[in-house]
């Protein structure tokens, strides 16, 4: 048996899912389900589907195409510790944010000085998953139920970051999480070649 013959049969033996990402646990194109009282409104036309846990139809917050993450998430080692408890996405003053899952509108105003939108997300377990965005001039009220790729709101001038930048956050009650998980890809899968015979048996 040559090489390729051996590559291209252990490729058609493995599960589908070990050759690339798999879609999230909610199903391939789909969100999270949707619930609540308000309208809903509908998405884009031409968002950039992701395939974090919520599934094939998220989206980013800004873009397409997805924006440069001018800092990551830190979490801090305690509740009162310090640390980025987000990541902060390039984005100039006015820049549109979507909503990057279905979601509904829990919260939409100032905080601070500063203008706060927060979505909770049904179907994400007890308590439920919440993203934030700061500082935005929201576009959505409170009880509005949006489509992933939905804008929300605005980006308004801040003093968060050196330049404009929306600060993008996800919590589960308090606990603070990566919110990149809503997006990024899983790694490829790939299980290990097996040895083969330098004669090609």
């Amino acid at each position: 048996m040559s090489f390729t013959t051996a590559v291209l049969t252990l490729a058609l033996t493995l599960p589908s899912g070990l050759l690339g990402p798999s879609p999230g646990p909610m199903g391939p194109g789909s969100g999270p389900p949707v619930s609540g009282s308000g309208p809903v409104r509908p998405g884009s036309a031409s968002p950039v589907p992701g395939s974090g846990p919520m599934g094939p139809g998220s989206v980013w917050p800004v873009g397409p195409p997805p924006p440069p993450v001018l800092r990551g998430w830190e979490p801090p080692p305690g509740p009162y510790a310090p640390g980025h408890r987000g990541v902060d996405l390039a984005a100039g003053a006015g820049t549109p944010v979507l909503a990057p899952v279905a979601g509904t509108v829990a919260f939409a105003g100032p905080v601070g000085g500063r203008g706060v939108l927060t979505l909770t997300l049904p179907g994400t377990g007890s308590p439920p998953l919440r993203t934030t965005f700061s500082p935005v001039a929201p576009l959505v009220a409170v009880g509005d139920r949006v489509a992933p790729g939905t804008p929300v709101a605005r980006v308004a001038p801040g003093t968060h970051c050196a330049r404009d930048c929306l600060h993008w956050g996800l919590l589960r009650g308090e606990r603070y999480l990566n919110p990149l998980v809503l997006v990024e890809r899983e790694p490829s899968r790939l299980l290990p070649l097996p040895p083969l015979s330098p004669y090609g048996g």
